[in-house]
């Protein structure tokens, strides 16, 4: 037979509504009780009904996960990072897709909200750079945690968590100057993306700090996909690489891999005549060959930190996690694809 919240009272010695309260993580709650009952949950294994949670008072126990990018392994990866906090937290997620040049977009956006009855939402770029979505959700009262490409700022450490794209890139353009390049490429991604930005600033400052002029026809503007890192790199490299390119930096790993692939075609062995190098570290960085040096970004470990930021937001003055990251360095990680320079 199933398990109901009267046997969870029983076993614990307690009114049914003290399980409802450290069910639904009521800051009132004594610690000692909360033990108890936690304990008589866990012995019978005892699963509450979100749905029964939701209709029965005006909290909610949803929260949403929104995105706009093309990347199935992102999805993924932020995907999974959020629902093992909701799962600890007794949440259920909504994951919500978004075109973010659809004119209907807000609009849309904010019925899904309202259909959801969302305790808040974790967003990501381009979606969470957007003023005019956070205007939105601060005028309907929604908690939210921002998912964000750039430098933490003080007024901001309470709903945003910050991926420092500008230092990973300056230290993936830093390892090939290390190698001796200095005709250096750089494959952009969409320029909707503040990531975009944030790397090629970080490729540029780490030229300028090694005296390395800075040449815009080294620079590709494309999208972060295969089939633009492909182009990009016929783009840069054609017509027998007359800029002297002895190595490219791809704005994300697709766009690496793409220019892999035409660098192939064309005759460069890799990376004996052309050091090629990703960012992210998704899976593409590891199916190409040779593997490819990247930029480690851990987009679970990311969308965990959100969710948890967001449990505080959301529970108050119980959920005080004290451990919260709220800044993430990708880290270099030097695999086959980059090497020596022999110009």
């Amino acid at each position: 037979m199933k398990v109901t919240i009267n046997d969870v009272a029983k076993l614990a010695g307690v009114s049914m509504k003290t399980v409802s309260r450290v069910i639904n993580k009521e800051p009132s709650v004594r610690k000692k009780t909360y033990d108890i009952v936690m304990d008589a949950v866990n012995t019978l294994n005892y699963q509450p009904n979100l749905a029964a949670r939701n209709l029965a008072g005006t909290s909610s126990f949803t929260v949403g996960l929104v995105y706009d990018n093309p990347n199935a392994y992102y999805v993924i990866d932020m995907q999974n990072g959020v629902l093992s906090r909701c799962k600890e937290e007794g949440y259920e997620l909504v994951i919500h897709p978004c075109n973010y040049l659809d004119g209907n977009m807000e609009e849309d956006f904010k019925t899904m909200i309202k259909r959801s009855r969302l305790a808040g939402l974790v967003l990501t770029p381009p979606l969470s750079e957007q003023n005019s979505i956070i205007e939105m959700l601060d005028e309907m009262g929604i908690h939210y945690v921002r998912v964000l490409s750039g430098r933490p700022t003080e007024e901001n450490q309470d709903t945003c968590i910050y991926v420092n794209d500008y230092a990973a890139a300056y230290e993936i353009t830093a390892h090939l100057l290390s190698l001796g390049h200095k005709n250096i490429g750089f494959l952009c991604g969409d320029k909707e993306h503040k990531s975009t930005t944030e790397r090629l600033e970080g490729y540029q400052a780490a030229l300028k700090d090694h005296c390395i002029p800075l040449n815009d026809e080294l620079i590709y503007e494309g999208q972060y996909s295969f089939e633009s890192g492909v182009e990009g790199a016929k783009a840069l490299l054609g017509e027998s690489n007359p800029k002297n390119i002895t190595a490219l930096l791809g704005g994300n790993d697709e766009m690496a891999a793409g220019a892999l692939f035409a660098s192939r075609l064309m005759g460069i062995e890799i990376p004996q005549q052309l050091s090629i190098t990703g960012f992210e570290d998704s899976p593409f960085s590891r199916q190409t060959w040779p593997k490819l040096t990247t930029a480690h970004q851990a987009n679970d470990v990311i969308s965990q930190h959100a969710a948890r930021l967001l449990f505080r937001k959301t529970r108050g003055a119980r959920n005080q996690d004290k451990d919260i990251i709220t800044t993430f360095t990708p880290s270099l990680v030097v695999r086959e694809s980059s090497g020596p320079t022999t110009a």
